[in-house]
This record gives structure tokens, C-alpha cells and sequence, in this order.
């Protein structure tokens, strides 16, 4: 069969017979060919709606033969079902790719649903690890990405229907690409709306957890940093009920994060987040900062620490002449809590020989020597802050009193 337009007829009488015949791997192959045919772009645009409703009809029949398989449970047949979702799957990618034509049709046909159901069906049986399962699962959520591409419709559509269960189940997955593909959708899919109902109850807060925890764990996938800067750093409530949900390891994630991203901003002259956000994390700080006081005993919460120092790295970098952020130099609270927290860690670092001493020794406490102990820099640090939110503030510089002690 050519992969050529005048062969229409030829995939259309190809398909009829595979949503009708018994499955063969001669089947396989005339899916693969119609794969390859769709790749195209003369032929993908004037695919019609028959060639079109055939393929739905083929993805129809092998959602029925699931039934089957895990009735008789027949590993052989099996297989090869999986490998044909899958190659459907791609032919439905194909047909997607950048045609509002092809994608209105095959959303009409009702394919995104049947996707999902047979998405559903594969999540329940993946955890047999098989790659034929994992490939249809890939190849499914592909295809959901490329219907939803520039085509509002089928992005509620994909939402409504994956959200928050299903999304949370493929993110869940022990297979890189899928969680890849699966958060590719979700990026997709996601705009100011969809990104405050990730607040509404703990089921839907737990994907947004999820989605911060990847970018921790699979630090190669680049769709979860998408959606946790041009999403999630928009919308002062996530960002408050994540931030308040999470261990210190998943905030020091999200914290360096937005510590990354204040430099791009800058670079761009872009606004990364709302002066709400930054308002919450200077709270944060204020709150929670004399817990950095644990790092001159022993037995200390280093994680609890180090928090508090990205919070300060953040909050001076916010404040060094970013006029989004200088209402922070308003803030209740934060310059004379900051000027009493370099009053203590000063006065810590004079009483005994901790990390907060001014002649410092840290060769017999942690290897590599004093740039290396997380509170490196972290009085220089204070006193930027300070600096910053004195700088042509004249309320702030009459109440700063400096110590002479």
C-alpha cells in the first residue's frame, strides 16, 4: 500500500478488515503502514472522515478484545494486542499532528475518551512490567498530547477525563517516558483555571505534589520544571497549600527552583510569579528563620536549616532592585526580624565555636572547608537583605539601628 493520497481507498478497505478479523500480525503490519502513510502531511490533511472513522473502529475493537484477554488471560495473544494498540495509538498521533481538521474529527468520534478507557484497562495490568504494555501506554498518551495541541476543546476534553485519577496513575509509572509523555498533556492541557482547581481538595493538591516531586526525582524530564514556572509559581494559593504540605526536602526543591528562575526572569525582564508569592515566602522566613540556629549544635536539623537559608538567598535576590518584589521592603516584620537574627547568629558565633564563629575551621567538621558548610556566606547574606530593604526606604533606614557590639 503506497503511501501516497490517491490510496485512500486501499487504507480504508485495510482497516475495515482489521476491526473486523481476527488479529494477525499481518494486521500489525498494515497498521504500521497506515502509521507511516499518516506521516505525510499532503495525505494526513486530506485524510476524510471515513478513513478517519475506520481508525476509531480499529481502536473500538481492540478496546473489546481487553475483555477477552484478561478473561482467558493468553499471554501470546496478549501481546499482540498491545502491540497493535499501540501502533493504533500512532496512527492516531500521526493524524494529529498540527491538523485542527483531523483533530475536531477523531474528538467527535469520541477517541479521546476510548483512550482513556483503554488507558485505564493498561494501568491495572502495567505493573506485570511488560514493554509491549508500556509502549501502548506511551504511544496512547502521546497521542493525547498531540489532539490537544492548539485545540482548546479536546484540552478540557483530555482534562476532564484524566484529572486528577488517571494522570496521577501514569505519573505513578516506572517507565520515564511515560511519565515524560503524561506531563507533556498535562503541560499542555493547563491554564489559569485548570491551575487553581489543583486546589480544591487533597486529591487534586497531590498531583501538583507529585508534578514537584519529579522535578526532584527525574531532574531530565523538562516538563515538570514547565509546568512548576509557567504554572504552578503563578498561583499564590498552590504555591501556599504545596509549600505547607510538603517535607523539607520537596521545599528546598521547589525553593532552588524559584532561586533558578529569579535569574531567567531577570535575564527576560519577565515577572515569574505574583507579589503574593514572594509576600508568602518572606512570611516563611519570618516565621520559621531561627531554626538556621541549630547549625551551631551538633545534632542538628539541616534540612530545616538549609530552607531558611534558601529562603534568605530568595528573598535577597527579590528584593536587589526588582521593582515587582520591593513592596517586600514593607513587609511586616521582615527587617527587624532579619536585623535580630544577624544580632543572634553574631552573638551565637562569639559565646562558643560553632559554624557561626567569625575564624572559622571547618576542615574537622565537613570535608572541603568553610565554602562548602551550608551557612557559608549566610551572615553576608543577612546583611544584603538588610541592605536591600533599607535602600531608598527612608521608614526603614530611621529604624535601623546598627549594633555596635
Amino acid at each position: 500500500m503506497a503511501a501516497s493520497s490517491d490510496n485512500m481507498e486501499n487504507i480504508n478497505s485495510a482497516l475495515c478488515e482489521i476491526s473486523k478479523e481476527k488479529l494477525t500480525n499481518t494486521h500489525l503490519t498494515t497498521l504500521q503502514t497506515v502509521t507511516k502513510a499518516l506521516r505525510d502531511e499532503q495525505l494526513r490533511n486530506s485524510v476524510d472522515r471515513e478513513a478517519l472513522g475506520n481508525l476509531y473502529a480499529v481502536l473500538s475493537r481492540l478496546y473489546v478484545d481487553f475483555h477477552h484477554l484478561m478473561e482467558m488471560d493468553s499471554q501470546e495473544e496478549g501481546s499482540l494486542c498491545y502491540k497493535l494498540t499501540a501502533e493504533c495509538f500512532r496512527a492516531h498521533r500521526n493524524a494529529c499532528v498540527q491538523c485542527t481538521q483531523n483533530q475536531c474529527c477523531l474528538r467527535d468520534l469520541g477517541s479521546i475518551k476510548l483512550s482513556f478507557e483503554i488507558l485505564a484497562k493498561l494501568l491495572k495490568i502495567s505493573s506485570g512490567g511488560s514493554n509491549d504494555i508500556y509502549d501502548a501506554l506511551r504511544c496512547g498518551v502521546q497521542f493525547l498530547g498531540n489532539i490537544a495541541v492548539g485545540n482548546q476543546l479536546c484540552k478540557d476534553d483530555i482534562w476532564e477525563l484524566g484529572f486528577p485519577h488517571i494522570f496521577r496513575d501514569l505519573l505513578e509509572l516506572p517507565d520515564e517516558k511515560a511519565v515524560s509523555y503524561t506531563c507533556m498533556v498535562i503541560h499542555t492541557c493547563l491554564d489559569e483555571h485548570k491551575t487553581e482547581q489543583l486546589v480544591k481538595d487533597t486529591q487534586q493538591l497531590k498531583l501538583s505534589l507529585k508534578i514537584m516531586d519529579l522535578c526532584r526525582s527525574l531532574p531530565d524530564v523538562d516538563w515538570t520544571i514547565f509546568i512548576a514556572t509557567q504554572h504552578f509559581l503563578k498561583s499564590s494559593e498552590l504555591i501556599r497549600k504545596m509549600y505547607t504540605e510538603m517535607t523539607n526536602d520537596a521545599r528546598l526543591t521547589l525553593l532552588e527552583l524559584i532561586l533558578a528562575q529569579l535569574g531567567v526572569a531577570e535575564k527576560e525582564k519577565d515577572c515569574l510569579m505574583p507579589l503574593s508569592v514572594a509576600q508568602f515566602l518572606a512570611s516563611c522566613f519570618t516565621d520559621h528563620c531561627r531554626a538556621v540556629l541549630t547549625l551551631s549544635s551538633e545534632s542538628s536539623d539541616d534540612q530545616a536549616a538549609m530552607v531558611v537559608i534558601r529562603l534568605l538567598d530568595i528573598l535577597c535576590e527579590m528584593t536587589s532592585d526588582c521593582k515587582e518584589f520591593m513592596a517586600l521592603q514593607d513587609h511586616a516584620g521582615l527587617l527587624s526580624t532579619t536585623v535580630d537574627l544577624l544580632k543572634e547568629v553574631h552573638l551565637l558565633g562569639k559565646t562558643s565555636k560553632n559554624v557561626f564563629t567569625a575564624a572559622h575551621d571547618f576542615s574537622l567538621t565537613r570535608p572541603g572547608g568553610a565554602d562548602t558548610h551550608p551557612v557559608f556566606g549566610f551572615k553576608a547574606q543577612l546583611i544584603r537583605l538588610i541592605g536591600n530593604l533599607c535602600h531608598s526606604h527612608i521608614v526603614n533606614q530611621d529604624k535601623f539601628e546598627p549594633d555596635e557590639s
